[in-house]
């Protein structure tokens, strides 16, 4: 590819550029006035290196072992690229359907009755078998009142055998289908939705890319080797170690992601955790035609990231020092 009129000569130094700390696209036009995605590749670092190299294991919710918040950031490259059309962030939780009938209810209550009163058995046997024994008695009680009195005990217990008879013979139904069938009742399920856990966020870029000159055509390309050289699995014999060894696989470096304005970070868009990419996409034809310069460059490209964060979003990263909608 010619270079354009204007463009600075290709120096001895800039070949060599897949070795520079910083690489951008478009080549000239991120500045201190512009709006754009930076994006780091840091050295991975467990959660234990991360946090001092304790010998304990930290756990990741723990506000003193959220990665982000790590000093001793080993930063291998930095990558400007502008930010894409249709940026979004979505923030999650899981929950569940959780069903507990009255019976249930009574006899999970009165099981932790009972264990609790087995710790009397320290203090004196005989109090120890008093205590356990009166415990029991109050579970039956329970049990019975939620069952609607020892007729509906043994009701309950008819259609657990009944079904139970039935599987056997090769018929699957429950004692509530059982009960819907012959009363027209089932168990209250005191239903209830329940917290199940966080989520992991991911995000998902597409960046379009021409080259207008040999500069900026080198330097797509080496952005692109990068991504796909920090995003594979490392064989190693182990941290830290230069010996390839096919016995073990080393997790690939990390990805940090910033919404910046200029030299600041961004007033408004949201912030990112550390990230793995999981994929990387590029198709060499984004105009639909295969189409390249006389060095074999491809005259348009879409490279398409995919991220997704290490660990979960949680309250305490919400904090006076966070600006803008926070994560």
């Amino acid at each position: 590819m010619a270079a354009t009129p204007g463009t600075v000569p290709l120096s001895s130094d800039y070949k060599s550029s897949s070795n520079k700390k910083v690489l951008r696209y478009p080549y000239t036009l991120i500045a201190e006035t512009t709006d754009y995605l930076q994006i780091d590749v840091i050295k991975y670092k467990s959660i234990r290196e991360n946090n001092g190299g304790e010998s304990t294991v930290s756990l990741v919710g723990s506000p003193g072992a959220r990665r982000n918040r790590g000093t001793a950031k080993d930063k291998i490259k930095t990558i400007l690229l502008p930010i894409p059309s249709n940026i979004s962030d979505s923030n999650s939780t899981k929950y569940g359907d959780s069903s507990l009938n009255s019976i249930g209810a009574a006899l999970v209550g009165g099981i932790g009755g009972i264990m609790e009163a087995g710790k009397d058995f320290t203090k004196d046997m005989k109090e120890g078998s008093q205590s356990v024994l009166d415990a029991g008695a109050k579970t039956l009680e329970s049990i019975s009142k939620s069952s609607g009195g020892i007729g509906g005990v043994q009701g309950f217990l008819t259609r657990e055998l009944a079904s139970k008879a039935a599987n056997i013979a090769g018929v699957n139904i429950t004692p509530d289908q059982l009960l819907a069938r012959t009363t027209g009742e089932i168990l209250n399920p005191n239903m209830e939705l329940l917290f199940n856990g966080p989520s992991l966020r991911s995000f998902r870029f597409s960046f379009k890319m021409t080259p207008r000159n040999r500069d900026e055509a080198i330097e797509i390309k080496n952005i692109i080797r990068c991504f796909k050289t920090h995003m594979a699995p490392k064989v190693s014999s182990g941290p830290g170690s230069t010996t390839t060894n096919t016995t073990f696989l080393s997790t690939p470096n990390v990805f940090e992601l910033r919404y910046r304005q200029g030299a600041t970070e961004h007033s408004f868009l949201n912030k990112f955790k550390q990230c793995f990419m999981e994929s990387i996409n590029v198709s060499y034809t984004a105009d639909g035609t295969y189409a390249t310069y006389d060095d074999g460059t491809p005259v348009s490209m879409v490279m398409t990231l995919s991220f997704k964060e290490i660990e979960p979003v949680y309250d305490v990263d919400y904090g006076d020092e966070i600006t803008g909608v926070g994560y």
